[in-house]
């Protein structure tokens, strides 16, 4: 019987988690969709591909959570065998789904490709599971509801498992009551603000509301703050008042509530005046278009980019004087600005950004050391640029990088946005 509060455990089965070949994001995602429902993630294991141990982590599971999700492991290979550690803890026989093979036959079919005999494995379940319909692959997902726990096992590779649990097992838990259809807590989203800095503007609101729960969670120059009821009593909306709380003392260091990214705060805000914008990048790479391309819909306004690494490239594609690049460095200022009007101009936008900088490990100079970067910034009033020195090593500098741009470029927008529109009216 599933308690009023319910709990999750979460098993992942995969030596390539523990290995490091790919990293274990499942855990994070189910723990967001979870704790939004007001639920607990009370256990999380990776086990490696073994039986004894998969039948181990499940038999724990059970015991510590009303609902088990277990990613990985069914797959056609030998080395998948969570069906048979699954099995074998319930004492439940596998059988062989002749439905699930006819499915499978048919998806090969229409990929013109023949299936391979070691794919039965996948049509293979405890006899008292269900099949979890898998339009996205071939191993289907098998639910088992007991007394005791229910069971989802689900395949391991992100592309399958986000839209099965997101499609089928989420909707199905919210409709058997498991989960509330509305969120439990509040997220509020920064930038700008140290961790220690936010909590200590927060401070008189934190003090002044113990029936509300706050959080903090930094990363990339970016801090959350999660607010959650502290008791039973409080309601959302006495959440969502606080939250508001929250909002007006952030001021221009809030830019969302939820999951909302600064890329997409930047769109929103040009799509209102149906203005472009275009991008150049040295340092990070096709990063910062990335954040944009991310946005379902961006396309009505980014119109493109430019990965100039090079300084002949940057010379080539982006107009960028040669003079410029030998008097100030690639990674300057003047460089950055040029880029960001080059970009503008070569792709037709009315805004462009530009990032030019020094990711490490190498390079760098007694002026601008290992985790220099330079942003750009062009519009029809002006043309910018910003200087920030990141800590880090490679990859923490290119991601900090892309979001101290775009959070940069969203507060100069927000207060030139007038002058903009008069510099550069729509055309009727």
């Amino acid at each position: 019987m599933l308690r009023q509060q319910f709990s999750v455990a979460v098993v992942n089965v995969g030596d390539e988690l523990l290995l490091g070949i790919r990293e274990n994001a499942h855990l994070s995602h189910i723990g967001q969709h979870v704790s939004r429902r007001g639920g607990d993630v009370v256990y999380g294991r990776v086990t490696r591909d073994r039986i004894e141990e998969i039948e181990a982590a499940l038999r724990e599971a059970i015991q510590a959570a009303d609902i088990v999700i277990v990613t990985g492991g069914l797959g056609p290979t030998q080395d998948d065998l969570t069906r048979e550690a699954v099995a074998r803890l319930l004492g439940c026989p596998l059988i062989h789904d002749a439905e699930v093979e006819r499915t499978l036959n048919e998806k090969f079919q229409s990929l013109g490709r023949v299936m391979s005999e070691n794919n039965l494995r996948q049509c293979l379940r405890p006899r008292e599971a269900q099949v979890i319909p898998n339009r996205w692959g071939t191993a289907p997902g098998l639910r088992i509801l007991r007394e005791e726990a229910f069971l989802y096992l689900l395949p391991g590779p992100r592309s399958e498992l986000h839209p099965m649990l997101e499609e089928i097992v989420f909707p199905e838990l919210e409709e058997r009551g498991c989960l509330p259809e509305v969120s439990s807590w509040l997220q509020l989203r920064t930038a700008g603000l140290g961790e220690s800095t936010v909590e200590t503007r927060l401070a008189p609101i934190v003090e002044s509301r113990p029936n509300v729960q706050f959080a903090y969670c930094a990363h990339a120059g970016i801090v959350d703050i999660r607010l959650s009821p502290a008791s039973p009593e409080t309601t959302t909306a006495e959440v969502n008042r606080v939250g508001e709380e929250c909002r007006l003392v952030l001021g221009d260091n809030f830019f969302g509530f939820g999951d909302e990214s600064l890329a997409r705060s930047l769109v929103l805000q040009l799509r209102c005046w149906e203005r472009t914008l275009a991008i150049a990048e040295s340092c990070t790479g096709g990063l910062l278009s990335s954040a944009f391309t991310d946005i379902p819909g961006a396309s009505k306004v980014f119109s493109g980019s430019v990965v100039a690494y090079t300084n002949a490239t940057k010379v080539q594609m982006l107009d960028v004087p040669e003079p410029l690049l030998q008097q100030h460095g690639a990674v300057s200022g003047e460089v950055a600005v040029a880029m960001a009007t080059g970009a503008a101009e070569r792709l037709g936008a009315d805004y462009a950004l530009a990032v030019t900088g020094f990711a490490g490990p190498g390079g760098g100079t007694a002026e601008n050391p290992v985790g220099t970067v330079y942003c750009g910034y062009f519009s029809p009033s002006g043309v910018w640029s910003k200087r920030f020195v990141l800590p880090g090593d490679r990859a923490a500098v290119r991601e900090r990088a892309v979001n101290e741009c775009l959070n940069w470029a969203r507060r100069i927008l927000k207060r030139t946005k007038v002058q903009d529109f008069l510099a550069s009216p729509v055309e009727q």
